[in-house]
């Protein structure tokens, strides 16, 4: 890629792994039901009155609405909002990869080479280390829950491919419609609306202003930017050479929650980091071809001798036949 394409990338990758930042800090003020389902509530409304249709059949617009919007982030929030750090779970989210490639060869009946093989091994792996080092700190609840969200990530990742549209990103916004009916109606069935109601009243005040700022980043740059971005690269290089970059986003996640909110991993499950980020990577880069063996070389053309031509007969009915079989 040019460098300046390649910078693009690796702002996405900044601003994907600063949004799960935002995630905690909205957290701190709504219900994380309620405030998934505001977060496409609010995305949902510009998309309905200025975002032509993405040209899709709706069973695959649900399918992803219902599986990246709505299992991912219910699995997201609800497992941040448990105590889940914050950089582990923009991590753990990046199990939707190996999910994507098993459920590609269940439901799409995709080839699954050995090198894939390889990659989603080694990348369970390194979430079994992760998942360990957290079940036993915290309980195996939080890390179930995001690693849910993961799952409905790659559910929706089968249904976008599905769909097959070349206008991707009025996919992404239009599937923003889809959310908000299921997560608001659960929020308002399990979190209720006195709690609801109560962060909403506390919310138009000073100390919430962060938590809307962080709303706001989630929507604007977590999604319009950098869906945006994303979406324009991969329509110009292959996906091999874009997709790596999206790598970089636990790398990001990780580091800011270590720097603004004092999360430090353990040595565990920066090693159960480093298996899960690789493994993704061998699984999703193209190896190289194997060699195919030379052509036998064609054999050297044979001369063959000139006709020879017997003598002309002098006999003069010789002469006379020989004329007349021409």
């Amino acid at each position: 890629m040019p460098l300046r394409h390649t910078l693009l990338a690796l702002l996405v990758a900044v601003l994907w792994g600063l949004n799960f930042l935002a995630i905690r800090i909205s957290l701190d003020q709504f219900p994380p039901l309620f405030l998934a389902g505001l977060r496409f509530l609010i995305l949902a409304l510009p998309a309905l009155l200025f975002v032509p249709w993405p040209g899709v059949k709706v069973r695959y617009l649900l399918g992803y609405g219902l599986g990246f919007g709505t299992l991912q982030f219910f699995g997201l929030y609800l497992g941040m909002s448990a105590g889940f750090p914050t950089g582990l779970a923009s991590l753990v989210l990046q199990a939707s990869a190996p999910f994507t490639v098993l459920l590609g060869a269940l439901v799409l009946k995709e080839h699954i080479t050995a090198r894939r093989a390889t990659g989603v091994a080694v990348a369970v792996l390194g979430l079994g280390l992760v998942g360990v080092s957290r079940g036993v700190l915290d309980g195996w609840t939080p890390f179930l829950l995001v690693l849910f969200g993961a799952f409905g990530w790659a559910l929706g990742n089968l249904a976008s491919r599905k769909a097959q549209t070349d206008r991707p990103m009025a996919l992404v916004l239009w599937m923003a419609v889809v959310p908000p009916i299921p997560l608001l109606s659960v929020a308002f069935l399990v979190e209720g609306p006195e709690e609801i109601g109560a962060a909403l009243a506390s919310s138009i005040s000073v100390a919430a202003i962060p938590a809307w700022l962080g709303l706001t980043y989630t929507i604007l740059f977590g999604t319009v930017v950098g869906a945006g971005i994303w979406v324009w690269l991969m329509r110009r290089h292959p996906a091999g050479t874009v997709a790596p970059f999206s790598m970089l986003v636990p790398v990001v996640g990780i580091l800011a929650a270590w720097v603004a909110l004092d999360e430090v991993p353990t040595w565990l499950e920066l090693a159960g980091g480093v298996l899960v980020v690789g493994g993704v990577i061998y699984a999703s880069v193209r190896g190289t071809p194997p060699a195919q063996p030379a052509p036998p070389p064609e054999p050297a053309p044979v001369d063959e001798p000139a006709p020879t031509h017997e003598p002309a007969k002098d006999h003069p009915l010789e002469g006379a036949t020989s004329s007349s079989a021409r």
